[in-house]
């Protein structure tokens, strides 16, 4: 009876090291990204870590709801989703962890980064002015704030005011001008509207092409999936029908933000996910998703996709990103305010 005890014993202890082993041997990824855009880089992770990648994807705030319910008993060792003001969210709502690495600070510049490590930016996605080739001459054109300009009045198409690419834009007029400025530049900017803000960004490209505007406000890597559609003439021709002008040249730059992630507060598995982390600012990652995203890599001496570069070369607005998070509720408001719906 004893020998048959102890044997149970050795036999509990074993299986708890084996189950301890594989535990270890696997890192759990909340995603806001597509699964087509971001699993094949975690699959190249597993394929040179050994360490096994259970993926689960869904929209950001969704996502983000669901740490915040589900607490220190959430599987998730890794937050991944899009827009500086997401990642200030996540990071405001508690479900992050900061993480000190030399490999990330390296990788990413300071600008792209949380200030105590909550999140650190994994690729660069640039929002510039769109105008349709033969109706706008370029030369017209020079700032986001000029677009507020009466000669506008009709002819700007971008999206409604709970995106949150607008919000992180209006942030970032906030922080280079101040809020009492920015309203002001809100009013006439929305009374320049072309129609009642409606769709996606690729709408408002379409729209453009379409003839309801000259000007449309657009993420650049949408501008470019279109232009390499091989499956859709119609998004490709409009696409053919834009061109890009970076604005704001002549001062702090063209307003930017990134996707990026961060550990989440109660990771079982905090190493492999700092590993992961890591593993997403290698430069061969970076190219990876540069090419297949058509976004900007947040490392630098990493080239852009081909379509991408076509785009031109452009100075980008230097402010540090977190400061677009925290004023993302005021930039909300200040939307409100001036009526963009």
């Amino acid at each position: 009876m004893r020998i048959q005890t102890i044997l149970s014993a050795i036999l509990v202890t074993l299986l708890i090291a084996v189950s301890t082993v594989a535990a270890a041997s696997e890192v759990n990824v909340y995603s806001a990204r597509k699964e087509a855009l971001i699993k094949p880089l975690l699959d190249k992770f597993t394929a040179s870590s050994g360490i096994r990648v259970n993926l689960v994807t869904g929209k950001a705030d969704a996502l983000l709801k669901r740490l915040e319910a589900e607490g220190r008993n959430t599987p998730a060792d890794l937050f991944i989703t899009v827009d500086v003001g997401r990642l200030h969210r996540a990071k405001a709502a508690g479900v992050l962890q900061p993480a000190s690495s030399h490999a990330l600070e390296e990788a990413v510049p300071e600008t792209y980064r949380d200030p105590d490590g909550y999140w650190y930016g994994l690729s660069l996605r640039a929002r510039p002015i769109m105008y349709v080739k033969g109706r706008v001459n370029p030369s017209e054109l020079s700032s986001y704030e000029a677009l507020a300009d009466s000669q506008w009045k009709r002819r700007i198409c971008i999206r409604g005011s709970g995106n949150i690419y607008n919000q992180s834009l209006v942030a970032s007029m906030i922080a280079a001008r101040s809020e009492a400025q920015a309203e002001k530049w809100a009013k006439a900017f929305v009374a320049n509207f072309a129609r009642s803000p409606k769709g996606g960004d690729r709408d408002q490209i379409k729209a453009a092409a379409a003839g309801q505007c000259d000007i449309a406000i657009a993420n650049t890597y949408y501008l470019a999936r279109m232009l390499k559609s091989k499956k859709d003439d119609a998004q490709r021709a409009a696409a053919e029908k834009m061109a890009v002008f970076w604005p704001n040249q002549a001062d702090r730059g063209a307003h930017v933000n990134v996707s990026g992630a961060g550990i989440t507060r109660y990771a079982q598995n905090r190493e492999n996910a700092r590993r992961l982390l890591e593993f997403l600012a290698l430069p061969d990652s970076q190219a990876w998703y540069a090419e297949v995203n058509n976004e900007y890599p947040v490392r630098a001496g990493v080239a852009e996709s081909a379509v991408v570069r076509s785009f031109g070369a452009f100075k980008a607005d230097a402010v540090n990103l977190s400061r677009l998070g925290e004023l993302n509720a005021a930039a909300v408001k200040l939307m409100d305010r001036a009526g963009w719906k």
